[in-house]
């Protein structure tokens, strides 16, 4: 049985050829397949393709964002489950491929396996491992953390799959709505965890935060117009809480924040015609169901 592993990566040569080199241990390339995107990077990245000939690899010269990069890649893989990973995220279980079969297989009807995700720059595996709770823990979740997941293929070909407008932050919650609109369940398990090599000290000083913010606000509220029936209080909220929160205390956060709005009208015409509002049972279920630990 056929695994996909599936990567996006821009600009991050050595962290993609330290996760290719991790997962060339732990899986038989003979079997499974490893496609990676390259979206739009300029660090010499296209030059890794002669150094790993056993990955498919799709270049875009220009870069198309995250989401629309997952979009064009996944349709591509032809295993029966397909496992997302950042370029800067491996798989902390030798048996990771095993475990994902047997959990797709126990629970015919989850459509996507949500990984732990342990966060932080370690000197071996082991390390990272220390971080990992040693029961078990499992449950139905409302949506995936994108740096380690696996998703049925035929259930994501079921979808209208990463959405092409939405560029980085929250094309996992689009997807994860349509999943659970489609009657799949997302499971949460710790029995697999993928290290995400992310020093969150230094993305912070180097304004991470400010670039999340711009872009979880125009996509959060993107999302509310796709699949909400009636999304204009919720936007309200969603913008009158970033105000108070962020805008009204920090200039930075302030210009972003009206940058943002003139963003978000200036796309609105064209993002009309994706427009897929769900049930009200599945806005219900959502809700009720609680997010996967990150």
């Amino acid at each position: 049985m056929k695994i996909s592993i599936l990567i996006v990566s821009k600009n991050r040569k050595e962290e993609l050829v330290f996760t290719l080199n991790k997962i060339k241990n732990l899986i038989d390339v003979l079997i499974h397949e490893v496609l990676v995107f390259l979206d739009g990077c300029s660090d010499g990245s296209e030059f890794l393709k002669t150094q790993f000939e056993w990955v498919t690899w799709e270049v875009s010269e220009k870069s198309i964002g995250a989401s629309a990069a997952r979009n064009a890649l996944y349709p591509k893989a032809k295993g029966e489950f397909l496992i997302g990973l950042d370029d800067d995220a491996h798989p902390l279980q030798t048996d990771f491929i095993t475990l994902t079969k047997t959990l797709f297989e126990q629970n015919p009807n989850v459509g996507i396996l949500a990984f732990q995700e342990i966060k932080g720059v370690f000197n071996s595996d082991i390390e990272a491992l220390v971080l990992k709770k040693h029961f078990l823990e499992e449950y139905f979740c409302n949506e995936f953390v994108g740096c380690g997941f696996a998703i049925r293929n035929e259930v994501y070909k079921s979808t209208n799959g990463f959405p092409v407008w939405v560029d980085i932050y929250g094309e996992e919650s689009c997807l994860s709505i349509e999943v659970i609109a489609k009657g799949y369940d997302i499971l949460y398990t710790n029995r697999i965890a993928v290290n995400h090599r992310v020093n969150m000290e230094l993305r912070i000083k180097a304004g991470g935060n400010y670039f999340r913010f711009e872009k979880q606000l125009k996509n959060v509220t993107y999302y509310y117009l796709v699949y909400y029936p009636f999304p204009f209080i919720k936007i309200t909220r969603l913008f009158w809480h970033n105000f108070i929160k962020y805008a009204f205390r920090d200039w930075v956060f302030f210009k972003i924040y009206f940058k943002t709005m003139l963003i978000i009208l200036f796309y609105l015409p064209r993002l009309i015609k994706y427009r897929n509002p769900v049930e009200a049972k599945v806005l219900k279920k959502i809700s009720s169901l609680p997010s996967p630990k990150f």
